[in-house]
């Protein structure tokens, strides 16, 4: 346990961008450019559907029957968690696009979903990747170095993750009937969303829609800190004070991570607009062989 995770997470997460960019490049296309063609005078007629008047065609933004005029959420899943990935990669199932009301978690649904989250397949690299990064400043010195000291701390590390995972989306949650998602704004300047975001882990929502200060956060992630601290880390590391110190890194960064959740659906829609932009479009009077 150490002050580095924060700092892990924006290296991380760079590795992530640079190596999502690279693949979002299409590879360059043989397909001759479409040449020009005059409307032929034999052209059949258009079909009746485009020969309806004005009056009676679809506007631009018009919003259809049955549709509110807010934004779609996407990614939502049917058990209202989401399906999502924050950089396509790390698990993202409690962040959704919307801020309207949606029916409570059940206690099986939190459980399930941290479950789902605390154990994807991307939490396995992710945690031996922050083992090596305490391997390599000798954090918790009490572990050792070699393969058993790195054992000590990519084991270490899970568990810390995961204990935090559950106490903060699962247990305290369904104690204290919180609601564990985090609900993108979505609108306003950039301060109003980072600052809407920094605060969510302050105020949340009941499972009844109402706000609420964020015990689930707050204590949960206190409780967290000071179970696994006196649990399986190193003796001399066995204080209270290191355990506030793991706390507070923990609180830290939980609130970057919301700020970048925040954005992340932007950046996400910003990428794919890019690579419908950049797909070459065949010419299906002339195709390419």
């Amino acid at each position: 346990m150490s002050a580095v995770r924060p700092f892990a997470a924006l290296l991380f997460v760079s590795c992530l961008v640079a190596g999502v960019t690279a693949q979002q490049t299409p590879p360059a296309s043989n397909a001759p450019a479409p040449s020009a063609q005059q409307p032929s005078s034999s052209a059949p007629n258009p079909p009746a559907s485009a020969q309806q008047p004005s009056s009676q065609q679809e506007k631009p933004g018009e919003t259809k029957p049955g549709e509110t005029g807010e934004k779609k959420d996407t990614q939502t899943n049917q058990s209202g968690t989401s399906n999502d990935r924050l950089f396509y990669a790390l698990p993202n199932f409690l962040t959704l696009e919307t801020t309207r009301k949606l029916p409570p978690l059940t206690v099986k649904q939190k459980f399930a979903v941290v479950t789902r989250g605390s154990f994807d397949y991307v939490q396995y690299p992710w945690y031996a990747f922050l083992a090596g990064l305490s391997q390599a400043e000798n954090s918790e010195p009490g572990y050792g170095q070699g393969a058993e000291g790195y054992g000590k701390r990519y084991g270490a590390a899970f568990a810390d993750g995961t204990i935090e995972n559950y106490f903060t989306g699962a247990i305290l949650p369904s104690v204290l009937h919180q609601d564990p998602r985090f609900y993108q704004s979505g609108h306003g300047s950039f301060m109003h969303r980072v600052i809407y975001a920094a605060s969510r882990n302050l105020i949340t929502r009941t499972d009844a829609g109402n706000s609420q200060f964020n015990y689930s956060e707050v204590l949960g992630g206190g409780m967290a800190a000071f179970i696994s601290t006196y649990s399986y880390h190193p003796s001399a590391d066995k204080t209270v004070a290191n355990s506030c110190s793991v706390w507070a890194t923990q609180y830290g960064y939980d609130t970057l991570t919301l700020v970048i959740k925040e954005f992340w659906p932007d950046i996400r829609r910003k990428f794919s607009r890019k690579k419908e932009s950049e797909t070459p479009v065949t010419n299906p009077s002339n195709p390419s062989h």
